[in-house]
């Protein structure tokens, strides 16, 4: 695995508390925490697109000396928001995740854009325009664009993948094909950290986790490692049992 990233003492007092830590090609990091605890503080110090205290290394550069085209050709970033407020297709919105790309392959964007419309059953919404589209239908449609800005055969550039709460507003059936669409992009090489707040789709879906509490990580590693009962017991002030269930580990919360 190729190192893509590397944080040192990144904070934004108060929010969130100086850490270190390594991105690597391929994996899966969920940034879990309680409300408030500093979670999409990180992914957006991660953008490039806010200021922050301290050092991030992304691909042999500073993130500082990158512009935003070129954040663009290396980096998506899906943050929390409102629909905008102007008004056009989906497809037109779609279209704009690649504006800023370079001699892209029109049957590979194309081939991309079938797959990813497939996984997230949006085909039918490409001509509907945005300001129609219900919750959970905005929020794919939003997730697509984001896949489609780093999907590798189009953009061979692209290394991170950043998404913020990209479950909210899914039902669970769109919500699995979420996941494994995550775990599809990378399987093809890129790095992806999400904010997560399904503690046991994080115990099955990332690689890695970075638990955070009052904007302090609390830990940052395996699955295994971070997720100890006693620890998250003690951040997310609750009862807490863990499982096996047809073989799979699965949290239980108790009183």
């Amino acid at each position: 695995m190729a190192l893509v990233l590397t944080a040192q003492e990144i904070s934004f007092i108060p929010r969130l508390l100086p850490q270190s830590f390594s991105l690597y090609s391929g994996q899966i990091t969920h940034v879990i925490g309680p409300n408030g605890s500093g979670k999409s503080t990180v992914l957006s110090i991660l953008s490039g697109l806010f200021d922050y205290s301290g050092s991030i290394t992304l691909l042999n550069n500073e993130l500082g000396e990158y512009d935003l085209p070129s954040l663009a050709h290396v980096r998506s970033y899906l943050a929390q928001q409102d629909k905008p407020n102007f008004s056009i297709p989906v497809f037109q919105y779609l279209s704009l995740a690649v504006s800023a790309l370079q001699n892209v392959d029109m049957t590979q964007l194309q081939r991309a854009l079938d797959e990813i419309c497939q996984r997230l059953d949006i085909q039918d919404k490409l001509s509907r325009n945005i300001q129609q589209l219900s919750g959970g239908e905005w929020q794919r449609v939003r997730l697509a664009a984001a896949c489609l800005q780093v999907w590798p055969t189009i953009n061979p550039q692209a290394k991170l993948l950043l998404l913020d709460e990209p479950a909210a507003a899914l039902d669970i059936g769109q919500e699995a094909a979420m996941y494994q669409l995550v775990r599809n992009i990378s399987q093809q090489g890129i790095t992806v950290v999400m904010v997560n707040h399904d503690l046991n789709r994080t115990l099955r879906e990332a690689d890695n986790v970075m638990l955070l509490d009052h904007g302090q990580c609390v830990a940052f590693g395996d699955v295994e490692q971070v997720m100890t009962v006693e620890r998250l017991q003690a951040v997310f002030k609750t009862g807490i049992e863990k499982i096996e269930h047809h073989g799979m580990p699965c949290l239980v919360f108790v009183d």
